[in-house]
């Protein structure tokens, strides 16, 4: 549905109709479901967020929570059976090493910017306000190196060329498994002339380890999204990410400059014990840090973790993950939908700051001095080649950038600026300068929506409504969905 729109014709073909998805897809899910059902349909439901708010999908027919190879196989005997509603329950976390692989043969892959594959579940570190460890726990899971090459496999034998996400929330989380897992697959990759380049999610500790960054680079991960949260090392203890507040993130990331990889920067403004400094702070660390993607948001108190249940011991709870009253074009936003608890300091003054950082690392002068200067740094050796139907594509896409590029006055100059500079310093990068700077084309659009939003529309939940109100309305949309058969996956089911 990203891609194309879902047709009457597409929902008729269907024999049953399986969604789900995370807290921002929310609303469209609910919106399959009742479209799907209008038309005779079973409507199967999964997912993070059905997963954490099972009350919140109740008109769905079935709802198959936790991670699939628990789940799944249990449905399955009871669709087979003659079923027509039901719950299924884990009671017990995946085995990794018997998750199958992908039906890979089913994805249109023009549709896609990179197709993704999973190595690993879980995450050792403890954030307060993080999801990923009360979903998946604490212990890393990972799958073999066999499973992962096996993945690969047949993302070649299909054809496909190019870009593979590892979509893990933690992909060093066990550094131990993972490194023989690099040496493997350097050595698939070197045999078959590198058909993949790679990108990934990782702690900030990554900057500690120049074995597992060489190994990374040896395999062509090209980004890596790190949250960094916050510039303050008190605000990061208060919420729990001790592994950012007990390192220099600054030499972490030029770390893993060295070593080729852009790195993607996570930022959240809105936590307890934050000066009146945070915006500048921030604004100046994204800076100084060469960070040319940003990604900062509000935050939010996501559904059953330590900090929802922190602020509901404190009142301080305003709403919950429920997004059924909340402004569309909030909930389609991930930046500016948070702040849906009683904040520390004055709300107006949060909202303040957040505009003031976006507009400070948007401000076309400072995004493309920003990634001018990471490119003076960023030690690139790519290995993947792409195939020639590729380059014409990429032709194509660059011959576009430039046209749109060269019609807006604001980063003219810039952008040749940043070509001729690169070209004369920094050949082996002038890929990724014209990949970064193309992308400008979007994050300049995304943080004027963003300030818009922020400025104009964003109307914080009613702060009267704090309070035991509010915890018991939180509880219940959580509450076990009524009038539905339980069962729990048997462990052999794994």
């Amino acid at each position: 549905m990203n891609a194309r729109e879902l047709s009457d014709e597409d929902l008729d073909w269907a024999d049953l109709v399986l969604t789900g998805g995370m807290l921002p897809q929310q609303k469209n899910c609910l919106d399959v479901i009742r479209r799907a059902q209008s038309r005779g349909k079973l409507v199967v439901v999964g997912g993070p967020d059905p997963t954490s708010q099972p009350g919140i999908y109740e008109a769905a027919d079935f709802l198959v929570l936790g991670e699939g190879e628990v789940t799944i196989p249990a449905f399955l005997e009871d669709l087979q059976g003659g079923a027509r509603r039901g719950r299924y329950l884990p009671d017990h976390r995946a085995d990794m090493t018997t998750s199958p692989v992908p039906r890979f043969d089913l994805l249109r892959f023009d549709d896609y910017l990179m197709v993704g594959i999973q190595y690993c579940r879980g995450c050792p570190f403890n954030c307060e306000f993080c999801d990923i460890i009360e979903l998946y726990g604490r212990v890393p899971r990972p799958k073999t190196a066999e499973q992962v090459l096996r993945e690969l496999d047949s993302l070649y034998a299909l054809g496909y060329r190019g870009h593979v996400d590892f979509v893990d929330d933690n992909f060093i989380g066990n550094r131990r498994e993972v490194k023989p897992l690099l040496r493997r697959l350097r050595s698939w990759s070197e045999r078959r002339k590198h058909p993949f380049f790679f990108s990934t999610e990782a702690s900030i500790n990554l900057g500690d380890d120049e074995e597992l960054i060489g190994l990374m680079q040896d395999n062509d991960f090209r980004y890596v999204f790190v949250g960094v949260e916050s510039a303050d090392a008190d605000v990061l203890r208060a919420a729990q990410k001790t592994q950012n507040a007990s390192r220099d993130p600054l030499k972490c990331l030029a770390a893993i400059y060295r070593h080729g990889m852009v790195v993607n920067g996570g930022f959240i403004i809105g936590f307890d014990g934050e000066s009146r400094d945070a915006a500048r702070s921030m604004a100046d660390f994204i800076q100084a840090a060469k960070l040319p993607m940003a990604m900062v948001g509000l935050l939010y108190a996501l559904p059953n973790t330590q900090l929802e249940r922190r602020l509901l011991r404190e009142g301080r709870m305003l709403t919950n993950g429920d997004l059924a009253d909340q402004d569309a074009t909030t909930t389609v936003d991930q930046a500016t939908s948070g702040l849906n608890f009683l904040t520390q300091r004055p709300k107006e003054e949060i909202l303040a700051d957040f505009v003031e950082v976006v507009e400070a690392v948007y401000r076309p002068e400072r995004y493309f001095d920003r990634i001018l200067e990471l490119i003076r740094v960023l030690e690139v050796r790519p290995r993947h080649r792409p195939p020639m139907a590729q380059l014409l594509k990429r032709g194509r896409g660059l011959a576009r950038f430039l046209a749109r590029a060269l019609e807006r006055p604001e980063i003219r100059g810039l952008v040749l600026r940043n070509l001729a500079m690169t070209a004369a310093v920094r050949p082996s990068a002038l890929e990724m300068m014209i990949n970064l700077m193309a992308m400008y084309l979007h994050f300049g659009d995304q943080s004027r929506f963003i300030v818009d939003v922020a400025r104009g529309r964003h109307q914080g939940p009613d702060e009267e409504a704090a309070g035991p109100h509010s915890v018991e309305r939180a509880v219940g949309n959580r509450s076990a969905v009524a009038d539905l058969p339980k069962r729990s996956a048997p462990a052999a089911s794994a």
